[in-house]
């Protein structure tokens, strides 16, 4: 029994990392204050990755063989578009813009789940998921104005969109490497796969900007942004992120990213005292209900889920 619960709770590891990424977008627009947008996603996964090599080697994992570097690789390129289209579009957007388009990586996570991986698309899921999409909606619209979504650049909401795109990507062709590999090693190595093309664009970004490495502050701001977007939002909520891929099938983990605006709105309340929205219980409860109905589906089941080495 105990080993259900277990397997049931790492299968709600990716709504931890829902709410570790919950704060990502203020630190995100606060660091670039400091920091270019490509150069801070690159010190960024430079970090998380780090972090997540040090944790491997203390476990005594393996490093990859020449044949698993292509998977991995892979995997890096997803990493590698995901993290400059959203940071590059969380700078020319504004709140509402990076919270509105958030909901739609389950929705591009569950389409691809089912082209990809021929994952079913139940009524259970497409309710829950309708039901979760549309309390994270009305947390948003208690949160911010609305109307000012057409204030914002429309280059950053297309990059926004391709960013929502590419992490359904990361998530759903990582899915065979997470069941093969682990969750550990599928995120460690997915991050530092990506690293030489992001440092190659976070040079040519600060040649760009007439900026060279020494212009950039360290600062106790600039260091806290790095490790929080490093530490938390990469090397913690990565790994959360893959572990539940270890029990359930893509478009089920999907449906706890519809958590993090909600969080992040809890954390502006709770850190800035900013007021949270008239609608933010009725949209919260929606949430919890639509991820509830979804999560429930295949949470703690073994069914087509092979076990993985362990890690």
């Amino acid at each position: 029994m105990s080993s259900g619960i277990g397997r049931y709770a790492f299968a709600l590891a990716p709504l931890l990392a829902a709410a570790l990424w919950g704060g990502m977008y203020v630190v995100s627009k606060w660091g670039f204050e400091l920091i270019p947008p490509v150069t801070l996603g690159f010190l960024r996964v430079a970090v998380g990755g780090g972090a997540l090599w040090i944790v491997v080697a203390a476990r005594g994992g393996s490093t990859p063989s020449r044949d698993e570097w292509p998977t991995f690789v892979a995997l890096g390129g997803w990493v590698t578009l995901t993290i400059v289209t959203q940071f590059v579009g969380t700078e020319l957007t504004n709140a509402s813009q990076g919270s509105l388009l958030t909901v739609l990586t389950p929705v591009f996570t569950v389409l691809l789940g089912a082209a990809v991986l021929g994952e079913r698309v139940t009524t259970a899921k497409a309710g829950g998921m309708t039901v979760a999409g549309v309390g994270t909606g009305v947390v948003i619209a208690g949160q911010y104005d609305l109307g000012s979504i057409a204030a914002g650049n429309a280059a950053g909401v297309a990059l926004l969109l391709v960013a929502s795109a590419t992490w359904a990507g990361y998530t759903v062709w990582g899915l065979p490497v997470v069941r093969r590999h682990g969750a550990l090693r599928a995120a460690t190595y997915s991050s530092l796969a990506s690293l030489p093309i992001l440092g190659v664009l976070a040079v040519g970004e600060l040649w760009y900007l007439g900026l060279s490495p020494t212009d950039i502050p360290v600062t106790a701001e600039s260091t806290a942004a790095v490790l929080y977007l490093g530490l938390a939002s990469t090397a913690a909520a990565w790994f959360l992120w893959y572990k539940g891929l270890e029990y359930v099938p893509a478009g089920t983990v999907a449906v706890f990213f519809f958590a993090q605006p909600a969080v992040g709105a809890a954390l502006g309340a709770a850190l800035l005292g900013e007021a949270l929205g008239p609608g933010y219980l009725v949209g919260g409860a929606l949430m919890t209900a639509g991820i509830w109905a979804v999560s429930r589906e295949r949470a703690g089941t073994t069914e087509e889920t092979p076990d993985v080495a362990a890690e």
